[in-house]
This record gives structure tokens, C-alpha cells and sequence, in this order.
């Protein structure tokens, strides 16, 4: 299984930062999530981010707590994800993390969950309302399970704070942008320079930037700030919701694929087209694409 390890260390090599489009599994169902996955890959994605719908994402902002809604009530669930994630491995190893909430751990099982997640294919586990004090309760099954870690940074993380996220981060830092929750912002918070160069200091663990990143130029920004990789979210999912235009109250309650052929997802090009131009952005400017 190609570890981050290998996508870092290869990208050093060309001089360029990842790119790292998120989505919710099952949005809008099971088949189309799983098209438009394929698609960002061959557009170019070099990394998965993928979220395991939940009925609270209090990090997330209205576009994905609505993909939530979309996903579980087409019938996505942790083990149909896992499934999923299975999948999305066979069609190509690519590092997948997974970005979720700490109920659906527990309520799996948690050494169960990691142990099964490794399984399917995942590389690492962040969990988005776990605070680095609490992290004692997840460390040590993420690792026994052969899992890295990923721990968040946000613009007011105190540099102590800071050794210690990255004391405990085996794959990389998720470095949030903005103060708040997710979502697309039309500018690049100011603060992210800064934030990547004081990280810099304090580790060698990869560093990516999320929350806000929703056009080209802004991975452009996150590369030329020394990042090693853009994660790329709300804008992505915002087009599953344009797109997807089941009235509010009707959406499928039933596994998805009954209800396939009557309304099939037109367009998974589109978001491919759009990783692709935000993966040629992450070319720093001294460096010329052969």
C-alpha cells in the first residue's frame, strides 16, 4: 500500500505540493460518489481526504453538513464505507485519509474500526473533535492497527501546542487556514504564510493546508508558501450540490442503486477538471512543468 511517505517524497523530487481533494462518501450515493472519486484521480489527485458522513459535524460548515445529509440518508454507513474505500483501492493505490468524528468510533468499536480501516485501505484517521489532550485514547490502537496519525494546527495554536500535534503526527499536520468551520472562502486568509513557516521551524512533518482552499490560485498560494500539500473540500462538494438537485425532503432513502437510472450524476468531469487545474497550481513558480 503506497504510504505518504512515498507521495511526499516523490512530490519533493518534482518540486511540487499535493494536491488533496476531500469528499463525503456517499454523496449523493454510493455509485456517483464512487465515479466521481475515480475522476479526481485520473485528473491528478495525489492524495484522498474522505469523510464518513455523521449527524453532527461540528467542524464543517452548511455545504458538507448538507453532503452528510445526502449520504446517510442514501444509506451510507461506516461499514458500507469501508466498503467504499475497499473500492476506490482497487482502482488505484492512493493514500486515503479519512477525516470523521469520534461517536462513529466508538460506536464501531475503536480498536475494531482502525484495525478494519487499515484493512480496507486507509492510511490515516483524523479525528476532527478530538483535541491533541485527549489523543491518548486513539494513539495507541492507530498504531497497533499500522495507521499514521493526523492531528490539526489552527492560526492560534500556540507554538507548544505545536511540538506536541507534531510529536504525534506520523503522516501530516492538517494546518486550518481560517479560524471557523469549513467551507469556500473567496480569499486566501493572510495568516497562512506565517502559520506554514512557523510550523516549518518546529518539524519535518508534511504540512497541508484545508479549510477555505476553493480555486487554483489559492493551492498556488499554499505551494508557494512552502505547504506540501492543498486540501481541497467545500468547493468540490459544493458542485455535488449544484448538480444534484433532488428537492429538499425527497432524497433516496434506499441503497442508491434502484434509484440509479432515473437519476444518474451527469457530471463527474467537471469536478476532475477542476482538480486538474488546481493540481497544475500546486507547481511552485520555480519550477517549470516538463
Amino acid at each position: 500500500m503506497k504510504s505518504y511517505s512515498d507521495v511526499f517524497s516523490a512530490l519533493r523530487r518534482e518540486k511540487r505540493a499535493a494536491l488533496i481533494p476531500f469528499f463525503v462518501i456517499g454523496d449523493p450515493d454510493f455509485d456517483n460518489s464512487l465515479a466521481l472519486v475515480k475522476a479526481t484521480i485520473d485528473a491528478g489527485a495525489d492524495i484522498l481526504e474522505l469523510g464518513i458522513p455523521f449527524s453532527d459535524p461540528i467542524a464543517d460548515g452548511p455545504t458538507i453538513q448538507k453532503a452528510d445529509i445526502r449520504a446517510v440518508r442514501s444509506g451510507m454507513n461506516v461499514r458500507r464505507a469501508m466498503e467504499f474505500i475497499r473500492q476506490v483501492k482497487q482502482y488505484r493505490d492512493i493514500p486515503i485519509g479519512l477525516l470523521m468524528y469520534y461517536n462513529l468510533i466508538g460506536h464501531y468499536g475503536t480498536e475494531a474500526f482502525f484495525r478494519d480501516a487499515h484493512a480496507a485501505g486507509v492510511n490515516s484517521v483524523l479525528v476532527a473533535d478530538m483535541m491533541i489532550d485527549d489523543a491518548g485514547e486513539v494513539l495507541g490502537p492507530i498504531r497497533a492497527a499500522g495507521l499514521d496519525s493526523v492531528f490539526m494546527v489552527t492560526p492560534n495554536t500556540s507554538p507548544e501546542r505545536m511540538r506536541r500535534i507534531a510529536a504525534k503526527t506520523t503522516g501530516f499536520i492538517y494546518t486550518v487556514s481560517v479560524l471557523g468551520v469549513t467551507g469556500s472562502r473567496d480569499t486566501l486568509s493572510d495568516s497562512v504564510q506565517d502559520l506554514v513557516r512557523r510550523l516549518k521551524s518546529l518539524t519535518t512533518v508534511p504540512i497541508c493546508v484545508g479549510f477555505g482552499i476553493s480555486k487554483p490560485e489559492h493551492a498556488r498560494a499554499v505551494a508557494d508558501a512552502g505547504a506540501d500539500g492543498a486540501i481541497i473540500g467545500s468547493r468540490i462538494v459544493g458542485m455535488i450540490e449544484a448538480t444534484w438537485t433532488i428537492p429538499p425532503g425527497r432524497l433516496p432513502r434506499s441503497p442508491p442503486s434502484s434509484d440509479r437510472s432515473r437519476r444518474p450524476f451527469p457530471r463527474p468531469d467537471k469536478a476532475g477538471r477542476y482538480v486538474s487545474a488546481c493540481e497544475s497550481a500546486c507547481f511552485p513558480p520555480f519550477f517549470v512543468r516538463g
